[in-house]
């Protein structure tokens, strides 16, 4: 939703007016439109030779991610989002062009409406070489949602043409509390964990309480969370949150960064810089989701997140 932050998670791209930016991505657009990215040939562009992302360790659950995830969420809502209400033919050109420069992380949530696009996109890509990740909105117990998410679970994988899916978090946590009042949720997730249909299970957070808790929980694999250093649509000031983070990190849980650029109030050039040095330099997360809308997006989100990386 924002030059690149996901969800509902990323970067509100509708803000992303800047002239500096979102004219080369408009004149970029109309180029492309006139000669469609190959559906075979992702690998084959000019952007194949380009500097590629990293695939790091999601903390200590097994799955490995691209420092990078094509978060598919921006302005999400009712099944749709800015990247998917563009139409499937510039969705699938934009993914593979991501998929091009490195991104094997593909950030959706049945809220989004995004897991056909990326099933479309990725139909002839190596799926051993993919982390595809998910959110489900859960609700407390008494309301008996948690009885359908087996089923959600299920078509989530038709829908992707996958038999598992990597990393599926419960949606957008707003208080404290959650892993007493959700624990069917959580049963339902863990027995698709062990049947194979998910490798990592977890949480997306949008509050300070919920966030502590997920930290401290051990059912939770995979923590989705707000940072940036300005502070700008965050669970609590910069400091704190980086000190939790990185407590998370130290504690094995596989953190990634979202609403880097403050869901797309801080998107000029040296403030996306700023951004993303803060949170590969100075909290050490070494995964964001950010929500793209164009290639010249996609190929400057490389550019400063391969410059910017530490050493491996």
């Amino acid at each position: 939703m924002r030059l690149f932050a996901a969800v509902n998670l990323c970067f509100v791209m509708s803000t992303l007016s800047r002239r500096d930016f979102l004219q080369a991505g408009a004149a970029s657009l109309t180029a492309l439109s006139l000669a469609p990215l190959a559906a075979s040939a992702a690998e084959e562009t000019p952007a194949a030779a380009a500097p590629k992302l990293r695939l790091v360790k999601l903390g200590n659950t097994g799955v490995t991610v691209s420092q990078i995830a094509f978060g598919t969420g921006s302005v999400g809502y009712n099944k749709s989002s800015n990247q998917t209400r563009r139409g499937m033919a510039h969705f699938v050109e934009l993914a593979r062009h991501a998929y091009s420069r490195g991104i094997r992380f593909y950030d959706m949530a049945d809220s989004y409406g995004s897991q056909p696009f990326v099933a479309q996109t990725i139909k002839t890509l190596p799926r051993e070489k993919l982390t595809l990740g998910s959110k489900v909105w859960t609700e407390d117990d008494s309301k008996g949602v948690y009885k359908d998410i087996p089923k959600t679970i299920d078509r989530i994988r038709r829908e992707l043409g996958s038999d598992y899916v990597d990393i599926l978090l419960m949606h957008c946590m707003l208080k404290g509390g959650w892993s007493k009042k959700r624990q069917g949720s959580m049963d339902a997730f863990s027995a698709a964990k062990a049947a194979g249909h998910i490798r990592a299970v977890g949480v997306s957070c949008h509050n300070w309480d919920a966030l502590v808790e997920a930290v401290e929980t051990p059912w939770v694999d995979v923590i989705m969370a707000r940072i940036n250093p300005f502070g700008v649509l965050m669970d609590n000031k910069p400091e704190v949150v980086k000190a939790l983070l990185q407590k998370a990190v130290k504690n094995g849980k596989g953190v990634i960064a979202m609403k880097i650029f403050g869901e797309g109030k801080r998107v000029k050039d040296a403030e996306r810089e700023q951004s993303i040095r803060y949170v590969l330099q100075d909290v050490g997360i070494a995964c964001m989701t950010l929500g793209m809308e164009t290639i010249p997006q996609v190929d400057d989100a490389v550019e400063k997140v391969v410059r910017l990386s530490p050493a491996a």
